[in-house]
């Protein structure tokens, strides 16, 4: 069913229901009457013709200021008869902007067997700002109603336990809404902390009795048949700090040593990733990614920067795909190899994390070489790369992915058919196929259930379809098919980079020395302070690789060459005006990236899972809205039905196979 088909066969069966529609850049989009929401979702997922049956993400849209800024226009010319090329986009055929709604409640939904994507606009008025809550559809719906409500007050009709999720109980407002300043500050928790009006009652630690509330209100004295008393008892795991990033606490009821039931906390947002998206140019973003997952920033960067150039309409160079697709599976071997090694010195096994952690070491040493850090890289830029590969940077990635072969293989030889690793992730923390789905779980912990879902299988994107690699499953879901399904996806990555590079387009790495007089930057910088313009004329600058420089307009391959996104090249911001107005007006000014009005979702398959990001532009510099779509968020809304039934000491062994990142969840 093509994506008219779907909006047109929604409307036939919840008559009343679609009030508009669009497809742009494209996504099908059909914007909803409030009142049926309900029907129109039941429909969407048990309805034969759709079967949407993962609800991936939902999140909200503030329009009360959209087209409201005034724009700035850009100088006509350089003033030395050179027009630059930055012009403000044309007007898009986007229609998606809500009629008097203040917000819009935005759906994405997936159908796994028909391979189709819609998104469902919901548009709220701020005084009823109240929808079904769909938690009895979708399970993990739960946190993601929750996540709206605290983010922007929507309320949800029917939901267990709207509360906030993100911020503390006693937080003042909902820091997403545009009325809400990006500077502002909120007293602390304690006494004399601030009053939250819309909370009946707040306290020292409000936010972390909730849930002990809930579960210890059930707990009642039982006495067996041999007059025993028995109780059951709440044992709080936590607060603790993973990753340094806010805290995840479990609360369990517990009966003797089985957990009877849970509750988990997330701590609080810190960050404030999706809000300082909104102030500043869109190829300002992509630092703030790098932190969304530090363990594999370079897919982070991938998936952003794919999003907002579906937004405008750009296509990358091939040889660009290439490099980007080799670092983001670069990126996934050091993900899974910090999952595994971590969760493995969890259960005792402190060798086995020294030599992943070896492994990541060759890995992170390429990294570094290409991108000039390890963590923090910032690699990506909204239409290519900032700097081709080194020179002769096959070999050393050859020979650093056969040592990881090597190291995975002596992993194998001493955990997995080590018998006390193998007895305490059998049967522990399983999930199904279909309750894993329900809750928009995706990746590995998804594929360990036996569901194949693979975002570079089922949605190709960049140049994925051109590998042949498997996609690993699982049978059981439980802690020891997920470790299995993180194993061969490494040696999957590994086959996916040797192609890679084989195949990648032939481009040179450094200047061609034939092309004239090469002069370091540094060198360059001080005769253009000192106006020795003839001195650096025709020259090309030489910079490390790893850096924006001369390599760009050189080795067109790695990036478009709009001049209205792409920087320019040294030699011609530091020896003619025309390049120094150029990049003055793209990075300091915001000017270069301005996609037109619209809206975009992108997915990448992250180390985790979808990883997708929801961008919606009103025509400026800085985006109007971004919004991530975090795999880990979806796993960890799951937790407690994974630890139910279990053992208190499975918590170890689960906990370690979510593997939760803090910047995904505290963003």
């Amino acid at each position: 069913m093509e994506r008219a088909d779907l909006i047109e066969a929604l409307n036939e069966r919840c008559p009343g229901a679609v009030t508009a529609s669009h497809a742009w850049r494209g996504d099908a989009t059909a914007c909803i009457n409030r009142r049926s929401l309900l029907e129109a979702a039941r429909a969407l997922k048990e309805d034969p013709s759709f079967r949407m049956d993962f609800l991936m993400d939902l999140s909200a849209v503030d329009y009360s200021t959209f087209g409201k800024k005034p724009p700035r226009a850009f100088f006509p010319s350089s003033g030395f008869g050179v027009a630059l090329a930055l012009e403000i986009p044309a007007e898009s055929a986007w229609t998606g902007l809500p009629a008097k709604a203040r917000f819009v409640v935005v759906y994405h939904f997936y159908s796994s067997s028909l391979r189709r994507r819609l998104r469902l606009h919901v548009p709220v008025e701020e005084e009823e700002a109240e929808l079904d809550s769909l938690t009895s559809l979708w399970p993990g719906a739960n946190w993601l109603e929750r996540e709206v409500w605290d983010m922007f007050g929507i309320r949800f009709k029917g939901h267990p336990g709207l509360r906030r999720i993100l911020m503390y109980e006693e937080f003042v407002g909902h820091p997403l809404r545009k009325d809400y300043p990006v500077n502002r500050r909120q007293p602390l928790i304690g006494p004399g902390a601030n009053k939250n009006p819309n909370k009946a009652s707040v306290g020292v630690a409000a936010g972390l009795e909730i849930s002990a509330a809930r579960l210890s209100a059930q707990i009642t004295p039982d006495d067996d048949s041999g007059g025993l008393q028995t109780r059951e008892m709440l044992l709080n795991v936590g607060p603790a700090h993973p990753a340094m990033h806010g805290i995840v606490r479990i609360v369990a009821k517990l009966e003797g040593e089985l957990i009877k039931d849970a509750d988990v906390e997330i701590g609080y947002l810190h960050r404030g990733f999706e809000k300082m998206a909104e102030t500043v140019a869109y190829n300002s973003v992509i630092p703030y990614t790098d932190r969304l997952n530090y363990v594999s920033p370079l897919i982070n960067n991938m998936g952003y920067c794919m999003a907002v150039e579906k937004l405008m309409g750009l296509n990358v160079p091939e040889r660009c795909h290439y490099i980007r697709v080799i670092m983001a599976e670069i990126s996934r071997i050091t993900d899974h190899l910090t999952s595994i090694g971590a969760s493995a010195m969890e259960l005792g096994a402190f060798s086995v994390f020294l030599y992943l952690i070896k492994a990541r070491e060759y890995l992170w040493e390429l990294v570094e070489s290409v991108t000039g850090a390890r963590l923090t890289v910032s690699y990506c830029r909204v239409g290519g790369v900032k700097g081709d590969l080194p020179e002769n940077f096959a070999d050393p990635c050859r020979n650093a992915l056969e040592q990881t072969r090597r190291v995975l293989n002596e992993v194998d030889a001493m955990l997995t058919r080590n018998r006390i690793f193998v007895d305490r992730m059998t049967n522990t923390g399983r999930i199904s196929a279909q309750e894993a789905i329900a809750y928009g779980i995706t990746g590995p912990f998804l594929r360990a259930t036996g569901a194949d879902y693979d975002v570079r299988k089922d949605c190709p994107y960049s140049v994925y379809d051109r590998f042949d690699f498997d996609v690993p499953v699982g049978t059981k879901g439980d802690n020891l098919d997920r470790y299995y399904v993180r194993m061969e996806e490494m040696r999957q990555s590994i086959r996916i980079i040797e192609a890679a590079l084989r195949d990648i387009p032939p481009g040179p790495v450094l200047a061609n020395p034939q092309t004239g007089l090469h002069i370091p930057a540094s060198e360059m910088v001080d005769a253009a302070k000192i106006g020795h313009i003839p001195t650096i004329a025709g020259a090309l600058a030489v910079t490390d690789p790893t850096l924006e420089g001369s390599s760009k307009p050189a080795h067109p391959g790695i990036a478009v060459g709009e001049k209205r996104v792409s920087l320019p090249p040294k030699e011609d911001a530091y020896g003619n005006i025309e390049g120094l107005m150029r990049h003055f007006k793209i990075v300091m000014d915001g000017h270069g990236v301005r996609p037109p009005k619209g809206e975009a979702y992108f997915p990448v398959e992250g180390a985790n899972g979808e990883l997708g990001f929801y961008v919606v532009s009103d025509g400026s510099e800085c985006a109007y809205r971004v919004r991530v779509r975090p795999p880990c968020f979806a796993i960890m809304s799951a937790l407690s039905k994974l630890l139910v039934g279990d053992m208190i000491a499975d918590i170890i062994p689960t906990f370690g196979s979510v593997n939760m990142i803090g910047g995904e969840l505290d963003r």
